[in-house]
């Protein structure tokens, strides 16, 4: 998720704030702002559950596309709580000491994420790399295929969650941006899922091509890689767009 759309949003609705304040004393509840924040803990939610299913899984059937699978969660993860932050930025009330509120706050925690991604990929790239070349231990296609397919299907509800929340009528431009690409990512995860199970299958069936399970964590760890660039890309260059602190 392009980290100016989370501090554009949390920059120009910390603007609005007093607006949706206003709006909240006449209508008794913020509903919209209640629903995105529901919404988007469950997706997470989901995703956290995933990512600890996938690691089990993919440690006990030796599947390095499913750990890879679990690392890709692992960025959706940190992009909706980028997105649960800009949120909870919106609902500061604006201060002498920072009448504009937290301008770089998102980029600090998307540099962190980043971070950890970045290490995630390595870690995923070499040993796949290693498995490609050295030879590939057995991998259990049946562990591989249920727990992809379910996280697949799992991801698809997700999507759907997401979908009802992408059009709200007091939303600006970044808002409705920053929810595109999250509900992208995880239509992005289920289809990534789906791959890893298409694999397990093929293993399963054959008894053997065990070379598929790292070629498919390979072919992941590469997307999440390029996500990370991205990511710090628009770090890099967020203070330009935003101004400063």
């Amino acid at each position: 998720m392009p980290v100016q759309l989370a501090e554009a949003s949390a920059n120009e609705a910390h603007l609005r704030a007093p607006e949706r304040r206003d709006n909240l004393g006449c209508a008794g509840e913020d509903n919209d702002v209640v629903s995105r924040r529901v919404r988007l803990v469950i997706v997470l939610g989901l995703n956290l559950a995933l990512i600890a299913a996938l690691v089990v899984v993919g440690i006990t059937a030796h599947s390095l596309g499913v750990l890879a699978a679990g690392g890709d969660y692992l960025a959706d993860s940190g992009a909706i709580l980028l997105a649960l932050f800009a949120i909870w930025l919106t609902e500061r009330p604006p201060s002498a000491r920072r009448p504009n509120g937290y301008p770089h706050a998102t980029a600090y925690a998307a540099v962190i994420n980043g971070t950890l991604l970045g290490l995630v990929v390595i870690f995923v790239i070499v040993s796949a790399v290693w498995r490609l070349v050295h030879g590939t231990e057995q991998v259990h296609g049946l562990p591989v295929l249920i727990t992809s397919a379910i996280a697949a299907a799992t991801m698809v509800i997700g999507a759907v969650i997401l979908g009802g929340d992408i059009d709200e009528d007091d939303d600006t431009d970044a808002d409705r941006a920053n929810m595109r690409a999250i509900l992208l990512d995880t239509v992005a995860d289920a289809a990534a899922a789906a791959g890893v199970a298409v694999t397990g299958a093929v293993i399963l069936a054959t008894g053997g091509w065990y070379w598929l399970d790292p070629s498919a964590a390979l072919v992941i760890s590469l997307v999440i890689g390029y996500h990370v660039v991205a990511l710090l890309r628009d770090v890099a260059t967020t203070p330009r767009a935003v101004g400063p602190a």
